[in-house]
C-alpha cells in the first residue's frame, strides 16, 4: 500500500519559517512534489523535484522555498523560509511512481498569521 504521511504545518508569524516532511511509502517514487489550497482557491504546484534532485517552483515561491528530498527514506521536505499570509493553505504532498501514477497526501496546515 502506498502511504503519504505529512507533518510540520504549523501556525506562524509571518517572515517566519517552517519545514514540511512527507514521508513516502510502498512504492518507488520518481518525481514528488508539494502542492497548496489556500481557501476558496484552486488546488497548486509550489514545488517538485525529480529522483535525480531536478526541482521546479512556483513562481511565488521562488528564492523562498527549498524542496528537497531523501532517495534513502522516500521522503520530501519542503523548507519556507520568509513566509507570507498568502502562504497559507494546506499543504499537500504528491508523489508519482515510476509509471507516473501520482499519489496523494492527506495535507497539512500551514497558516502565517500577519
Amino acid at each position: 500500500q502506498v502511504q503519504l504521511v505529512e507533518s510540520g504545518g504549523a501556525l506562524v508569524q509571518a517572515g517566519g519559517s517552517l519545514r514540511l516532511s512527507c514521508a513516502a511509502s510502498g512504492s518507488i517514487f520518481s518525481v514528488m512534489a508539494w502542492y497548496r489550497q489556500a481557501p476558496d482557491q484552486q488546488r497548486e504546484l509550489v514545488a517538485d523535484i525529480t529522483s535525480g534532485g531536478d526541482t521546479d517552483y512556483a513562481d511565488s515561491v521562488k528564492g523562498r522555498f527549498t524542496i528537497s528530498r531523501n532517495n534513502a527514506k522516500n521522503t520530501v521536505y519542503l523548507q519556507m523560509n520568509s513566509l507570507k499570509p498568502e502562504d497559507t493553505a494546506v499543504y499537500y504532498c504528491n508523489a508519482k511512481d515510476i509509471f507516473r501514477i501520482g499519489y496523494w497526501g492527506q495535507g497539512t496546515q500551514v497558516t502565517v498569521s500577519s
